[in-house]
């Protein structure tokens, strides 16, 4: 009843929480009515449609959430493994699929066979979002200008933005390029986005904008077929597969994008998050993804 309750609060109406909890509309109303009558407390207000909580209700769910948490730290709490068990879902921001995550992901297998780890792929802003419900564990993102309250954020990496060229451009002037040149943009809905967006205003550069992209290989690829220029970050971890485009840098006064991982701070799962940190930032230090080598390790 304490986990429906907090879907209830996490998404708003008694239907969404129904669809986050695998179970009914009317087995959400039923125990939060069963649970009102055990506390002696009116946690919903039922005359607003749909129900909203109360005060009561709203400093009820706070405590939930305590309960709930220490309630999953239990068995984490008192095996010698730390918890390093079971499931975990980590999202990440599609530019570290290539590269940082592959690594990441079979370095945790490789250590502890017993972690199941789902990745999500989203941009930044979604993932924040997901990660505050909980539906999300952990997740890789761009370092947002606020960070929400109840959320953690390590640093990983910090990566360098780069002019893309074709191989034929004959300029290797980054600021010529962009005057020039058509822009494929990278999408402004992604925070790295907008730091780019804020960069060339910074600088008073107007682009020729022709598309607008969010993947980092479709923009590569763009690019490689002569379609225009772009700007994005140079990977902190480079992938098995590169695309031979030209990485121009843009100075020393170029823009650059933070990334970490964040989680909530009350997280049930804070031990293998911890490990999941310290594989990201392994993974940073190693600086390129060689499948082949964990293939070899692994038959060892």
């Amino acid at each position: 009843m304490l986990r429906t309750l907090i879907a209830v609060a996490e998404h708003d109406t008694f239907s969404a929480a129904a669809d986050a909890v695998f179970i009914s509309h009317a087995a959400v109303s039923q125990q939060m009515k069963a649970l009102e009558a055990e506390l002696g407390l009116q946690l919903f207000d039922r005359n607003r449609r749909p129900p909203e909580l109360t005060p009561t209700g709203r400093a009820f769910v706070a405590k939930a959430r305590e309960v709930v948490a220490a309630y999953d730290n239990l068995v984490p709490s008192v095996t010698e493994d730390g918890g390093l068990t079971g499931d975990l879902l980590l999202g990440t921001v599609p530019t570290a699929l290539a590269g940082l995550i592959p690594l990441t992901v079979s370095n945790l297998k490789l250590r502890w066979t017993s972690l199941h780890i789902a990745v999500e792929p989203a941009l930044t802003r979604q993932l924040m979002s997901a990660t505050q419900r909980g539906t999300i564990d952990a997740s890789v993102v761009t370092r947002p200008v606020v960070l929400p309250p109840g959320m953690e954020f390590a640093a990983i990496a910090e990566e360098k933005m780069v002019l893309l060229a074709a191989p034929g451009t004959l300029s290797d002037d980054p600021m010529h390029l962009l005057r020039t040149e058509p822009f494929i943009r990278f999408s402004r809905d992604a925070v790295v986005g907008q730091i780019i967006e804020h960069w060339l205003q910074s600088q008073g550069i107007s682009v020729k904008e022709t598309m607008e992209l969010e993947g980092l290989e479709a923009i590569s690829s763009m690019v490689l077929a002569n379609l225009g220029v772009s700007i994005a970050p140079r990977r902190c971890v480079s992938a098995p597969v590169v695309l031979p485009v030209k990485r121009l840098s843009l100075g020393p006064d170029g823009p650059t994008r933070t990334l970490g991982l964040c989680w909530r701070a009350d997280s049930p799962k804070k031990r293998v998050i911890e490990e999941v940190l310290s594989a990201l930032r392994e993974a940073v230090e190693t600086g390129s993804f060689d499948p082949l080598r964990n293939v070899e390790k692994d038959k060892t």
